[in-house]
């Protein structure tokens, strides 16, 4: 008989979550002074979107591969916590060296096996709260991990200011070399997220596979176990796939088109050879490994699945849009100038960095406000809002003519951001099986990586083309993005209101 899982605790809500302060400690470090460091150790500006695509790429090879290990993994430390420990040992140990990287490549490789750490510490995280919370918990639940990001976004972005303002540590260097206050800013972050994972793996019992069975409903777990695989025609998206792309590739050579372009044809052409590599295996029976299951689950994802994926997709855009322009835009339009030498534009380009920092304290507080949305409004009402929120926004710096009021537009940013970190993977998490929710959640990251690649490749074009390479239009395109998911919203039929 299936049983309700019982209400958690504030504290234990806030135990089970707040590793997630360390994680972000590790995710805002990376943003906020990689590219610092791949210029100081010699990159072009050029070069740094060729060197940043390692992150996108990493989560999404890598968040369905844990997903799926840990959904079946059961020891003495639980099911997902060996993954947390694993993964913050060698994110901490990466935090060490990467301020002390002697040259570019080693630069680059440590950025590779630092999100690929985060990444196995993070996936987990998302199910573990689908694995402890009930279904009217677990919007508070990722509400919580949203309050984190925020908090730690806020202060880990502005540790090395901190480092110079506070501690009197240098921010200067001899060419090639780290400054002082990034390599200390680092050390104090590994220590930090290292401390905060500890806290959440010892402070938080897992249920056990047999327990999860009994919360899952046995019998119809059993049953879904034991269902025959569909056939899938592979053969025929791989066809479709590999045409677009081998074409894309081939006008992108010919024609000399823009190499941005190149990424997305590669990844057309990749998707074509794994549907290729799972048509093979289906058709020798060789059904049962890794690979053929979670591309057999990309392919027979529930529907509610699918239709927060086209939400999650048109968010992301959003937030790809936002992040790679704001800066641009803002010193170009609101302070007009494009030189990166004038006061101007590091002015603008400073006051970006306070509202980069705001949106995220906005976040944190939204991430308190959200769950009472959720009563009121129900979970569809309350994610649909916000973004049409972080959609106004965007659109705001259009018609905002004075930077100085450019912080209001972060209050509707902040609700967006708080609400994309948590409420799609409530709705997710209460339409998933628990047998396979950390696979699905690393399916799901898909659909956070796939727009950002894709904006990468496009919106430089769009903007070249039809806004005379006006930055200020990629935020724009950003809100109608908005717009659209929340308008997606509204097409999801979820388990609960």
């Amino acid at each position: 008989m299936q049983q309700q899982k019982p209400n958690l605790s504030f504290w234990q809500i806030w135990n089970m979550c707040f590793g997630f302060l360390g994680i972000q400690f590790g995710f805002a470090l990376q943003n906020g002074n990689v590219s610092r460091i791949f210029q100081t150790l010699g990159a072009s500006v050029d070069d740094i979107p060729i060197l940043w695509v390692a992150a996108p790429l990493t989560g999404l090879i890598v968040q369905p591969i844990i997903g799926y290990w840990s959904d079946k993994t059961w020891g003495k430390l639980g099911r997902r916590r060996p993954f947390f420990l694993y993964g913050a040992l060698f994110t901490t140990l990466c935090l060490f060296i990467m301020p002390n990287s002697p040259t570019l490549w080693i630069a680059a490789g440590v950025l590779w096996i630092m999100d690929a750490s985060i990444n196995v510490t993070m996936e987990p995280f998302r199910a573990l709260v689908g694995d402890n919370l009930n279904e009217k918990q677990r919007a508070t639940g990722y509400s919580m991990q949203s309050f984190f990001i925020g908090v730690g976004a806020v202060v880990a972005s502005a540790l090395p200011w901190m480092m110079t303002n506070w501690f009197d540590v240098s921010n200067t260097a001899a060419a090639g070399e780290i400054p002082e206050s990034v390599k200390y800013a680092f050390y104090f972050g590994g220590g930090i997220l290292f401390i905060a994972v500890m806290w959440t793996i010892l402070k938080t019992k897992e249920y056990s596979p047999h327990e999860l069975a009994q919360f899952d409903n046995a019998h119809a777990a059993d049953l879904r176990e034991r269902a025959p695989l569909k056939t899938i025609n592979f053969a025929k998206g791989a066809l479709i796939f590999g045409i677009i792309g081998g074409s894309l590739l081939g006008c992108v050579m010919t024609f000399t088109l823009e190499k941005e372009l190149y990424l997305l044809a590669g990844l057309l052409l990749s998707f074509a050879v794994v549907q290729l590599v799972a048509g093979v295996l289906q058709n020798n029976q060789q059904v049962t490994g890794g690979f053929y299951e979670v591309i057999y689950d990309v392919f027979t994802m529930p529907n509610t699945m699918r239709q927060l994926a086209v939400v999650q997709f048109f968010s992301w855009f959003s937030l790809f849009a936002m992040w790679i322009y704001t800066t641009s835009a803002v010193t170009s339009f609101h302070y007009g100038t494009t030189d990166p030498t004038s006061q101007a534009y590091n002015n603008g380009a400073d006051w970006v960095g306070i509202l980069f920092a705001a949106y995220n304290g906005f976040a944190a507080l939204a991430a308190i406000c959200i769950p009472v949305m959720v009563k009121r409004i129900g979970l569809k009402g309350a994610h649909g809002l916000n973004l049409v929120l972080g959609a106004i926004a965007l659109i705001s710096f259009l018609f905002i003519t004075d930077p100085a009021l450019l912080w209001l537009p972060m209050v509707g940013i902040g609700f967006a951001w708080a609400s994309i970190l948590s409420l799609p993977y409530a709705m997710l998490s209460n339409s998933i099986p628990s047998h396979k929710m950390g696979v699905f959640m690393g399916i799901f990251n898909f659909f956070i990586v796939i727009p950002q690649l894709l904006a990468a490749s496009i919106l430089g074009l769009i903007l070249r083309h039809l806004f005379e390479n006006q930055p200020i239009y990629a935020l724009v395109i950003g809100g109608v993005s908005f717009l659209l998911a929340a308008v997606s919203v509204l097409r999801i039929k979820t388990t609960t209101a």
